[in-house]
């Protein structure tokens, strides 16, 4: 049966992270005490306002029929107005597509820039889920590893001994998933004006913007470096900044032939994003942003605790994440050890010990293109993360 499957849908590599989170939560339905450290999820539920806006749609007969293929227009004029709020990029109506969350906009991105052959710079650690697209549309991913030492940023120097005639585009992130790196204006700068004076389309994910901490800021690309803005894509959502991974809305921002494209693309994919969840989004855009601050302010906390449980654990490296709500430790030290019973000679093995041993569960740097490391999600509550960090540092030890 699976000869007679596509050969692009033969070589998707299935999500790392999804596939842990699913295994997690199987072992708990069986009643395990597994605690996850592996998901991408705030542990907040939405806010009261996105929910009362919600129930309140549903009620509403207009919302009942198909609506446009780009978005309603109230949500694509809140998405304008947040762009330039939060990104600081004037923006206009035409030049946004609503998509069916963050990871849809990247989807049908890739698939209307990227041609057959055409390839795609990718700093690693990279989110799992870029190459497999990339790959989908034809194109071909090409890894620009980064280190711990550097922060987990890419360098110009580094983006341009990469780059060949086929180049077409470069993935960009800050802050980041896994590593939680975030870059420095003036290196966000620096990038875009590279990327414009190589003819290089900038695909950007921001979804993690309002997620920074200490002292360090966000800085969008096409704000810094407006050479760029004509070849640059912005993809975001509400999922991480509003606790609404569920709602599955999401969006991009693209010059106007872009989003046209994008567009066409999605009413042959799609059609409208569920009228409910653009409501909802919209709300959240537009109400009280109280609940934003509460929650970095849980997460920065949050921050500070994984870091100095792992910095205690002998053989674990970890860099402090700067943004995003996740730690990227280095576990090298520990491959070839015994833990749990067993020898671990990766990172992918570890991870499967610690889930089985420990009843933690932690995602393996393999599918970042990390092999060594391991990503652990610090959204979840202060009691569940100082205890899944225990389980972890006592089996690591022994």
């Amino acid at each position: 049966m699976g000869q007679e499957l596509s050969g692009r849908v033969r070589g998707i590599q299935e999500s790392v992270t999804l596939a842990v989170s699913q295994r997690a939560k199987e072992m708990r339905a069986a009643g395990e005490p597994v605690i996850g450290l592996g998901a991408g999820e705030p542990d907040f539920p939405a806010p009261p306002h996105v929910v009362e806006a919600a129930q309140r749609a549903c009620a509403d007969t207009r919302l009942h029929h198909y609506t446009p293929a780009a978005g309603l227009p109230e949500l694509r004029d809140a998405i304008v107005e947040a762009t330039e709020r939060s990104s600081g990029v004037a923006v206009t109506r035409e030049q946004v597509v609503v998509t069916n969350g963050g990871k849809h906009a990247l989807y049908e991105v890739f698939q209307t820039l990227l041609d057959p052959g055409d390839e795609v710079l990718l700093p690693s650690p990279y989110w799992v889920t870029y190459p497999e697209q990339i790959a989908l549309a034809g194109g071909q991913p090409v890894v620009v590893a980064t280190t711990a030492v550097g922060g987990f940023r890419t360098t110009v120097e580094q983006l341009e001994a990469a780059t060949t005639a086929r180049t077409k585009a470069l993935v960009f992130v800050s802050p980041s998933n896994p590593t939680g790196a975030v870059y420095p204006p003036q290196e966000v700068a620096a990038i875009g004006r590279w990327a414009a004076s190589r003819g290089i389309w900038v695909v950007t994910d921001e979804i993690y913007q309002h997620l920074v901490y200490g002292e360090f800021g966000f800085a969008s690309v096409p704000a810094v470096a407006p050479e760029v803005v004509d070849r640059c894509v912005i993809v975001n959502g509400v999922a991480k900044t509003y606790a609404m991974t569920g709602w599955r809305v999401g969006w991009l921002v693209a010059p106007r032939d872009v989003a046209a494209a994008v567009t066409r693309l999605q009413s042959h994919m799609t059609s409208n994003v569920s009228n409910v969840a653009q409501v909802a989004a919209t709300a959240a855009l537009t109400g009280p942003q109280d609940r934003v601050a509460e929650m970095r302010a849980a997460f920065d906390r949050r921050r500070q605790l994984a870091v100095a449980h792992l910095r205690s654990m002998d053989g674990v490296v970890c860099p402090e994440p700067r943004g995003a709500f996740y730690v990227f430790p280095d576990l090298t030290g520990i491959l070839g050890r015994e833990v749990g019973g067993r020898t671990v000679a990766s990172s992918m093995d570890l991870a499967e010990v610690l889930l089985d041993h420990a009843k933690v569960a932690v995602v393996p740097g393999e599918g970042f293109g990390a092999p060594g490391c391991l990503r652990l999600s610090y959204a979840l509550s202060d009691d569940d993360l100082v205890e899944g960090l225990q389980r972890m540092g006592a089996a690591l030890a022994g």
